[in-house]
């Protein structure tokens, strides 16, 4: 593994969006008991690994003092905490890639916490057909996230605002129990008086 000039905000900024979107998906694939999103994880494990040896290498080459060698002691224990949450977002992953069951009370927890995922299907007649996200604005109008999207056996993963959504498309999202609830409506073709609300 080679040392890449990246810089530190930018390393932990990735790390933390990344180690929170492990955790996300890797209960989203024992919710669902999907094998591929539980791979993704796992893959984005290594991608966690990585970073944080980027910043480990950045910690010792700024140590030439006292006072960098503190700051330095701090960015690794970011990047070791950090490693840590990753890690064990891919042990909950393969659970379901080892086949280890899972009990049903187990799932509906993870369903009533604040914010719940699911995962739903567009639909040929729905409106979210052939909008990208940005023009969507999910997030803003109904509080929804979207964390992956699986179409004709490719998984996007956090996929970007220029993103399209298609017939077909499940869709992997999170947020609020309304909010949920709202996007498999508009996903399923209801919600008709949507452009009245300046929505989706």
């Amino acid at each position: 593994m080679e040392y890449k000039a990246v810089s530190v905000r930018e390393l932990l900024t990735q790390m933390k969006n990344l180690s929170e979107l492990m955790i996300d998906l890797a209960y989203s694939a024992v919710m669902f008991e999907d094998r591929q999103l539980a791979e993704e994880v796992v893959k984005l494990e290594q991608r966690v690994n990585e970073m944080s040896y980027q910043l480990l290498l950045h910690a010792a080459m700024a140590a030439r003092g006292r006072w960098e060698a503190e700051l330095a002691s701090g960015v690794s224990q970011i990047a070791i905490a950090a490693d840590r949450i990753s890690n064990a977002a891919a042990d909950i992953a393969k659970t379901v890639l080892l086949g280890i069951p899972v009990s049903p009370a187990v799932k509906r927890a993870l369903r009533r916490s604040e914010e719940t995922v699911a995962m739903a299907k567009v639909e040929e007649g729905s409106k979210l057909v052939g909008k990208t996200l940005d023009e969507l604005s999910l997030e803003t109008k109904i509080g929804v996230d979207v964390m992956a999207v699986r179409r004709e056996g490719r998984l996007f993963i956090d996929p970007k605002g220029d993103f399209a959504l298609m017939p077909g498309d499940r869709v992997i999202i999170r947020g609020s129990y309304s909010g949920v609830e709202e996007f498999k409506s508009l996903a399923m073709g209801g919600l008709e008086d949507e452009d009245s609300r300046e929505g989706v």
